[in-house]
């Protein structure tokens, strides 16, 4: 049996934003999850490699002025061309942390993981303000449903 690799790509420059990370990382080390490892990599450290090598991608990043972080769109932008034909069909998942409104953020990222022909293993995570403790359990479980979606049988 092989191992399954879920991939997650964040900008988690807020205390915030890394509470919700810890969450998802939570989440996809359920014990009853098996035969899946999880490799988180910084937005602006990511590469094409790290997604060419996932059978899943999970992404998290702060609303920034309606849009999805910098950090985010750099990698985003360095793997679209590079993974798009390889990476078609690709599960994945996405949570947006906001002061007042995630709309936009999650959007401009659904819009590329549609480009690039991904299928959304779940709805995005929006969050806004502090995290509560039903954001806590959403990413949580976000974080599960990845893992699990692609747990080798």
């Amino acid at each position: 049996m092989s191992e399954a690799r879920l991939l997650i790509v964040h900008h988690t420059p807020s205390p915030a934003t890394a509470e919700l990370l810890a969450q998802v990382r939570a989440g996809a080390a359920d014990p009853e999850i098996t035969g899946v490892r999880t490799v988180a990599r910084a937005a602006l450290a990511a590469t094409a490699s790290d997604l060419l090598a996932a059978d899943a991608v999970l992404l998290g990043t702060p609303a920034n002025i309606g849009y999805m972080s910098g950090a985010l769109k750099h990698f985003l932008d360095q793997v679209y061309y590079v993974c798009g034909e390889d990476t078609r069909g690709l599960p994945y998942g996405l949570w947006v942390h906001g002061g007042s409104d995630t709309s936009g953020a999650t959007r401009s990222v659904t819009a590329i993981a549609d480009g690039m022909g991904w299928i959304a293993a779940a709805a995005p995570v929006e969050v806004t303000g502090a995290p509560d403790a039903a954001a806590r359990a959403a990413c949580r479980e976000l974080g599960a449903v990845l893992a699990a979606g692609v747990m080798p049988d």
